[in-house]
């Protein structure tokens, strides 16, 4: 494990292989380990480096709020700490809301981005609502919410296909502090809509897609590539496709790094 201290906060991060620079980037609920068979493989030809983001992990919280900016803001600081000037970066749902933040905020020291089940559409005013729902059911049961929370990403035919997958989802997750939960539905509740980057086509853009994801609906999710350089893949699974597709998911991504 490596670490780096960002504002007298321990954030933890893994840094392996040569070549060009691919960030890893987890999403809400999960921890840098969930890339783990994905390291193995891109670090073959690439520097990959993988980050807990603030509260996730094995990395601390900072405040009671952690915005998308903020962990843009670690995640620069680790690269200026490798001497990385450019990097591709791969987010998974909440993780991809920070590599756009960190797309606006960092545009030099960007090389491609890949939204894997996320959007750079802003909370609708329905879903602000589900997560102060949220904040106050984990506040409630911690462990129910987690649990619960885990197992609706994956499409309903997966939840009885990935049971063994699902379950070590679910351990990780509960190695979530109560803390870093609330503070990061916080940050998602607030982040800004940043449609208006991809429309200005600054780099090459990769959107992953879910037809059965429960989170994100598949058909608004293509609208903000309409009028875009952008690619676009699309699975018939859920929001887990770094589990529910995950052969596919190594050969589709291996070929946009090049």
């Amino acid at each position: 494990m490596k670490t780096l201290l960002y504002k007298n906060t321990k954030i933890s991060y893994s840094d392996s292989g040569q070549g060009t620079a691919i960030v890893l980037l987890h999403g809400f609920l999960e921890n840098k380990k969930m890339w783990k068979d994905y390291v193995a493989l891109f670090s073959e030809k690439h520097q990959v480096i993988t980050i807990d983001l603030l509260g996730h992990g094995e990395s601390d919280s900072l405040g009671y709020v952690h915005s998308m900016e903020e962990n843009a803001n670690v995640v620069q600081e680790i690269l200026k700490h490798l001497k990385i000037e450019k990097a591709t970066i791969v987010g998974h749902s909440m993780g991809g809301y920070v590599g756009l933040a960190f797309a606006e905020l960092f545009p030099k020291n960007i090389n491609k981005l890949v939204l894997l089940n996320s959007t750079s559409k802003a909370d609708s005013h329905e879903k602000k609502i589900n997560r102060n729902r949220a904040i106050k059911a984990v506040k409630q049961n911690y462990v129910n919410f987690v649990s619960l929370a885990i197992g609706n990403l994956f499409s309903e035919n997966n939840r009885t296909r990935l049971t063994e997958e699902i379950e070590e989802a679910k351990i990780q997750a509960l190695k979530t502090p109560l803390q870093g939960i609330v503070a990061s539905l916080e940050g998602m509740k607030i982040r800004k809509d940043r449609e208006s980057l991809l429309r200005k086509n600054l780099f090459p853009v990769l959107l992953i897609l879910g037809k059965k994801d429960p989170v994100l609906n598949y058909e608004e999710s293509i609208s903000q590539i309409e009028n875009t350089t952008a690619k676009l893949v699309s699975f018939d699974d859920g929001h887990m496709s770094q589990i529910e597709n995950k052969e596919e998911l190594k050969t589709i991504l291996l070929d946009f790094f090049k």
